[in-house]
C-alpha cells in the first residue's frame, strides 16, 4: 500500500495537469462522449463532439433523432452505426426513466444503453464528482505492471487496487495512471529509462531502460 501510494503521488507531480481527455461542459456530454470514444481516440472524438452537441442539446434530442443524419455526424468515429443505437437508445433511457436528466448513481448508469462500469466511472468522477476507479486498458496494465494486482477483469481490478487508495483519491489516481500509460507506460515498449517511477515498479526493466532511447519513445499524450 506504501509503495502504491507513493507511486501515484509521483505521478500527480508528474501530471499536475491529467484530467479528462475528452471535452465536455455537462454530464450529458460527458456520457455521449465516452460511449462515442470507444474503439477511436479522444482526439478524434473531441475533434466531432462539437458539431455533435450542438445539434443534440439534450437527451430528448438524442431520443427523436434522425438516424441517419446522426450516422452522418458519428461516420468519423468509427462503428458509427452501433454508436447510433446506443446513442439514441441512451437519450430514450434518459428520457423515459430519468426525466432526461443523467442520473450520478452507478447502479443507474449502468442500466443505460452502451454504458458499463468503466464509462459510469467516466461520468462519476468527473461530472459528479463522485469517486470512482476507471479501469480501461492503460489502467489495468499499469496497474499489473506495477505488482498493485494480477486481475485481468476489470471490476476485479477495480476492486483490489481501490483497497489500496483512499476512496477520495479514486478519480485522480484513474487519471494519472492513464495519462502515465499514455505517455511513458506504453503496452509493447514502456520507456522505463525516463519513468518517474521507475525505482518502486517491479517491472522495471520491461522496456528500454537506457534514458535516450526511451526518451525518444515518450508521447506528448493527446493534447500534444
Amino acid at each position: 500500500m506504501r509503495r502504491a501510494r507513493r507511486i501515484d503521488r509521483e505521478l500527480a507531480v508528474t501530471y499536475p495537469d491529467a484530467r479528462a481527455e475528452l471535452d465536455f461542459t455537462t454530464p450529458l456530454e460527458l456520457l455521449v462522449a465516452t460511449v462515442l470514444s470507444a474503439q477511436t481516440t479522444d482526439v478524434r472524438v473531441n475533434a466531432t463532439t462539437p458539431a455533435i452537441f450542438a445539434r443534440y442539446p439534450d437527451a430528448e434530442a438524442y431520443a427523436s433523432a434522425d438516424p441517419a443524419e446522426m450516422e452522418e455526424l458519428f461516420k468519423p468515429l468509427g462503428f458509427f452505426r452501433a454508436k447510433t443505437r446506443a446513442v439514441i437508445g441512451l437519450g430514450q433511457a434518459l428520457v423515459e426513466r430519468f426525466d432526461g436528466e443523467v442520473p450520478a448513481r452507478l447502479e443507474d448508469l449502468v442500466t443505460l444503453p452502451g454504458v458499463g462500469r468503466k464509462t459510469a466511472n467516466v461520468v462519476l468522477g468527473n461530472a459528479f464528482g463522485v469517486p470512482g476507479i476507471t479501469v480501461d486498458t492503460h489502467f489495468g496494465r499499469l496497474a499489473r505492471r506495477f505488482g498493485w494486482t494480477a486481475q485481468e477483469d476489470p471490476v476485479k481490478v477495480e476492486h483490489e487496487v481501490g483497497e489500496l487508495f483512499d476512496k477520495k483519491d479514486w478519480t485522480m489516481l484513474s487519471h494519472h495512471l492513464v495519462w502515465h500509460g499514455r505517455r511513458v507506460c506504453h503496452a509493447r515498449k514502456p520507456a522505463c529509462g525516463v519513468c518517474p517511477v521507475a525505482r518502486w515498479c517491479p517491472s522495471y526493466g520491461a522496456g528500454e531502460v537506457d534514458p535516450v532511447a526511451a526518451a525518444k519513445l515518450v508521447k506528448p499524450g493527446p493534447r500534444g
